[in-house]
Order: structure tokens, then C-alpha cells, then sequence
């Protein structure tokens, strides 16, 4: 057990607990709509999100392992925003061209994760309660992974700002422009407290996972939120049906 604990230590514990029923929450609504595979990735998501942040506790709490290191790299490092930033292509992309970046990066973050699990460990660099990529034997691995983050950053936060952006031009879906500006917060959150992870502050990253999945769900929470009731113009009436699939989450 580390004997060196603070209460952020523990801020892990109630990101994957929050995690879960965040995921939970995105699995009921795609059984009830019956539909969206937007859905089923943001769930996805979620889950590897909660699955990092549990191994992340394990780590900080019970002491760090090879096996321990490598499964926080894998869903943490590489799937920690992938899955997320695919629900939105498959949201703003047509099917065709979603199922075609899917079948390009899927096998590719299948290697990686190959590639990690059989990495030989540099037990110099393995931080006892501190997960992290600089204890992997092969680090060119590790070149590769803000590719992968490029991505799901391009995608997840680019498209939450494009979306933020259409939707604020109308007054009946400011609550979706609301909500995926938060998204976007959100999103950008987790990258800033892993950068602070990488300069030596690891507590910054617990930070950051926390506060940026508080801000994702709550921008969930306002796009599928009922609109207020306005008179709208003949011009908003005509593109009302053309905006409806246009939103970063599910409405």
C-alpha cells in the first residue's frame, strides 16, 4: 500500500466509478432507441476512459507491475479518447466513410496494443506508483501514440467545436452549442493533466480525467435536453429537419 497517499490519489476511484454509470447511461439509450452506432462507440469510450483511470487506481494504490503499466498504456494512453472521437465520425460522417476510418485505424491500434503487451519492461524506468509509457522496452512505440491522439483530438474536439458553433446560430438549439462546448472542454481537460503527468505532476492527469468527464457528461446532458419552446423563423423551420443528425452527441 503507498504510504505517501493524499486525498488526489483518490480521485481516480470516483472517475472510474462515474465512468461506469456514465457508460450505463449511453448503453440504456442506445437500447431504447434501438439505433446509433455513434452510441455504441461513445460507450466504448467511456468504458476504456473508466477502465484507465481503475488501473490508474491499482497503480497508485497497491504498486505499479509490468502487466499493471502496460494495460494503463493501452486503454489509457492509446484508446483513452479513440473510441469517443469514432462516435462522433460516425455522427457527422456518413456511415460509408466511418466504416472505411474504421477499418483503417482499428487494425492499426490492434497492432499497437500487440506491440505494447510483448514490449520487454525497463524496470529502471518503472515508477513503483506511477503508470507510465517510459518503462516500455521498445519506445518507439510511444511515437506512434500521439498519432492516435491527434485523431481522436481532431474528431472528438474539432467536431464539438464545429458543431458548438452551427448550433449557436439558432436560438432553439443553444442548449446542444452549450453542450458541446463542455464536450469540448472536456476533451481538452484529460490531454492537459497528461501533459502535466508527462512534466512529473501525475496528479494533474487525475485531475484532468476527473473534471474532463464531469464536463463531457454534462455537455451530454444538455444536447439531449428538450429545447425551450421559441417561435422560429421560416428560415430556421426549413434547416430544422437538416440539423437534426448534425450534433456531436446524441440527441
Amino acid at each position: 500500500m503507498n504510504s505517501e497517499l493524499h486525498w488526489v490519489h483518490y480521485l481516480p476511484v470516483i472517475t472510474t466509478t462515474l465512468s461506469a454509470i456514465f457508460c450505463a447511461t449511453l448503453l440504456a439509450r442506445y437500447r431504447l432507441k434501438g439505433k446509433g452506432a455513434h452510441l455504441l462507440w461513445w460507450a466504448g469510450g467511456v468504458f476504456c476512459y473508466g477502465a484507465g483511470t481503475g488501473l490508474e487506481s491499482a497503480v497508485t494504490l497497491f504498486g505499479n507491475s509490468p502487466a499493471l503499466n502496460k494495460a494503463w498504456y493501452i486503454v489509457g494512453a492509446l484508446l483513452g479518447g479513440y473510441p469517443l472521437a469514432q462516435g462522433t465520425v460516425y455522427l457527422l460522417l456518413s456511415r460509408r466513410v466511418a466504416n472505411l476510418l474504421s477499418l483503417v485505424t482499428v487494425p492499426v491500434l490492434v497492432l499497437l496494443s500487440v506491440v505494447v503487451m510483448l514490449s520487454p519492461t525497463n524496470f529502471e524506468a518503472l515508477l513503483p506508483h506511477k503508470p507510465g509509457g517510459s518503462a516500455l522496452g521498445w519506445q518507439w512505440v510511444r511515437v506512434c501514440t500521439p498519432l492516435v491522439n491527434t485523431y481522436a483530438s481532431l474528431f472528438l474536439i474539432g467536431g464539438a467545436i464545429l458543431s458548438a458553433v452551427r448550433f449557436a446560430r439558432r436560438t432553439e438549439t443553444l442548449h446542444r452549442a452549450t453542450g458541446n462546448t463542455f464536450i469540448a472542454i472536456g476533451a481538452l481537460l484529460p490531454a492537459i493533466g497528461g501533459a502535466m503527468a508527462k512534466a512529473g505532476v501525475v496528479e494533474g492527469l487525475y485531475v484532468g480525467e476527473l473534471t474532463g468527464l464531469l464536463f463531457i457528461w454534462a455537455g451530454y446532458s444538455f444536447c439531449v435536453r428538450k429545447p425551450l419552446a421559441v417561435l422560429p423563423s421560416s428560415r430556421d423551420r426549413r434547416s430544422a429537419t437538416a440539423s437534426t443528425d448534425a450534433a456531436v452527441i446524441p440527441a
